[in-house]
């Protein structure tokens, strides 16, 4: 007679044992543990063990509500149990009460501080990674919440959309070449950006411990006092200047001997993406020095500075077709004064002129477009009517025309595209400066991660400031296991000089030398545990590894048996399979 086998509890794993294994080879519930320790009477896992769980739900899922956590915890307890290797776990464990009180942990800047500065020194070690050059920026983030006088949430500045919405602001600092936050700052939303550089710099320094670190970062990072700051404690700045510190008539004065023909300019080229390729001209360029002096921290400080004067011929070509579309729009509106018909007004030539004026002023092409008024008189006599005598009536008509400027437009042409940048290492060459700025958008991709899908800071349903910080604080824990993962198999990929393919839905065949995380977990999906029961005895199934996922999980560095093992470590745990 067969014995009968029966499935009694069915658990969906996909990517969860992946993200764990990532986690803990950060350390990260330890650190957690260390400088965020629990009340005496607290009960269940460790405040570290739970922050985990939560990322690798928030990770998986896509959401980040505490109200959401203890039901999906409870469907995979058994999967929690045995890769954390902690045994009595609870989907109670998880609850959102519990969560908020993680939160308002995390919500401590003096504890985050210390916890930041220590996890950073843990990754570049693990990682063995070289801290030679620092991204730092400020983002906002909007959302539909009630507007405190002592909370984040206030009216700000902005280029997001939605002026009307309040915003907090988040400021980062990254790693080059992974675009790793190193530490991140939690700011109300009316806050300048300013002032905000130095306390971020200020905390890298404490986390690497060293200088000759080279900070990149926009052109709000080039206040005199951030330079200063940066200049005095031994390390290098790279960041455009703005119109303020740059006026057009000095920029101008600057490129005079290029017009001139008296000053050269040095090609910047990008390397070839292929061994085959050729190298791209992006940029032309020049550099001169010139010594500054300033006030930091009580002492008065000199340094040398070179001023990195910069073409960019692509900036160049786009801002040129933004010109000739404002011009065509500026000849057009004009041409649109001489319509006549009902409804619209006869402009005298004043008014005709102070109009074109105006619109010459609205499309930015004043003193590229000459506007000439012509004058047509036209006499008609009239007939005598009534009381009325028989008179000759002289009207005088006016139309605005336009005409190109051609000396102007072909000098604000060559004007296009340049911008110029400040720096205070002299190892650093023009085009390594240019190319070193170019991938600013290592940092905005963190920014865009925490606004995305995946991290999803907004919609926000908080309302108290020390959680919200949290929970912006733990997003950014998630955001460094984002791109840990990323940066392992783009590294592993680029030395075996190979590419990862099956991971594009719909095109299996289309590989890849930079997968992103997001997708590589997705191949994840579909992955069960199952407890398979059968003569009164549990054993535990996994749904074996297909050969997309065991390469993924080989070029992070981690073997099949953190999916394999589950089923021989069931047998050794004594896991609850139902709630209390």
């Amino acid at each position: 007679m067969e014995t009968p086998i029966s499935i009694t509890r069915t658990e969906r794993v996909d990517d969860i044992p992946l993200l764990l294994a990532q986690m803990d080879r950060m350390d990260i519930a330890a650190l957690l543990d260390k400088h965020f320790p629990m009340h005496g009477n607290w009960q269940g896992p460790g405040l570290g063990q739970i922050v985990v769980v939560w990322l690798a739900y928030l990770l998986s899922e896509g959401d980040h509500r505490l109200n959401s956590v203890q039901g999906w915890a409870a469907g995979i307890l058994l999967t929690l149990s045995l890769c954390l290797k902690a045994d009595g776990l609870r989907g109670l464990d998880f609850s959102d009460d519990r969560l908020a009180v993680v939160l308002e942990r995390l919500g401590h800047d003096a504890d985050w501080d210390a916890y930041e500065s220590e996890q950073g020194g843990v990754l570049l070690r693990v990682y063995d990674l070289q801290a030679r050059r620092v991204r730092v920026d400020s983002s906002t983030a909007k959302s539909h919440v009630a507007v405190a006088e002592d909370g984040l949430f206030q009216f700000g500045h902005s280029k997001e959309r939605r002026p009307d919405l309040p915003q907090l602001k988040i400021s980062l600092s990254a790693l080059d070449p992974l675009g790793m936050p190193l530490t991140t700052t939690v700011v109300s939303g009316e806050r300048a950006d300013d002032p905000l550089y130095v306390p971020e710099i200020r905390k890298v320094q404490d986390c690497l411990g060293r200088h000759g670190v080279l900070y990149v970062g926009d052109c709000k990072m080039a206040a005199l006092a951030t330079r200063a700051y940066v200049a005095a404690h031994r390390d290098y700045y790279l960041c455009p200047l703005p119109s303020v510190q740059m006026p057009k008539a000095a920029l101008q004065a600057l490129l005079g001997p290029v017009w001139a023909g008296g000053q050269a300019l040095e090609p910047v080229r990008r390397p070839a993406e292929k061994a085959t390729g050729e190298p791209e001209h992006i940029a032309d360029g020049f550099a001169y020095a010139v010594t500054l002096a300033a006030d930091c921290e009580g002492n008065r400080i000199e340094w040398q500075e070179q001023r990195l004067v910069v073409r960019s011929l692509k900036q160049a070509a786009s801002q040129e077709q933004a010109l000739e579309a404002r011009l065509g729009k500026a000849e057009k509106a004009i041409a649109g004064l001489n319509r006549r018909g009902r409804g619209r007004k006869r402009l005298d030539e004043d008014g005709l002129r102070g109009a074109a004026d105006a619109l010459l002023e609205k499309h930015g092409v004043a003193g590229l477009l000459a506007v000439g008024i012509a004058r047509e008189t036209r006499t008609a006599h009239q007939r005598a009517y009534g009381r009325r005598a028989a008179e000759t009536v002289t009207a005088a008509t006016f139309t605005a025309s336009t005409s190109r400027d051609a000396d102007a437009c072909a000098e604000a042409v060559r004007s296009l595209g340049w911008r110029v940048f400040a720096c205070n290492d002299p190892g650093l060459g023009l085009a390594e400066a240019v190319l070193a700025y170019r991938e600013e958008y290592l940092v905005e991709r963190g920014f865009n991660r925490l606004r995305g899908k995946t991290l999803g800071l907004t919609p926000l349903f908080l309302s108290s400031t020390t959680r919200i910080k949290g929970l912006v604080r733990l997003l950014g824990i998630a955001l460094r296991v984002l791109c840990l993962v990323e940066f392992a198999v783009r590294k592993a990929l680029q030395e075996e000089g190979a590419k990862l393919d099956g991971i594009y839905a719909g095109n299996p065949k289309r590989a890849t030398a930079r997968p992103t995380t997001e997708m590589m977990l997705v191949a994840f999906r579909g992955l069960y545990l199952n407890v398979v029961s059968s003569d009164g005895t549990d054993r535990c199934c996994m749904t074996p590894l297909n050969a997309v996922q065991t390469r993924i999980l080989g070029l992070i560095g981690f073997p099949p048996t953190i999916y394999q093992g589950l089923e021989i470590q069931s047998g050794k745990l004594g896991v609850k399979m139902g709630e209390p």
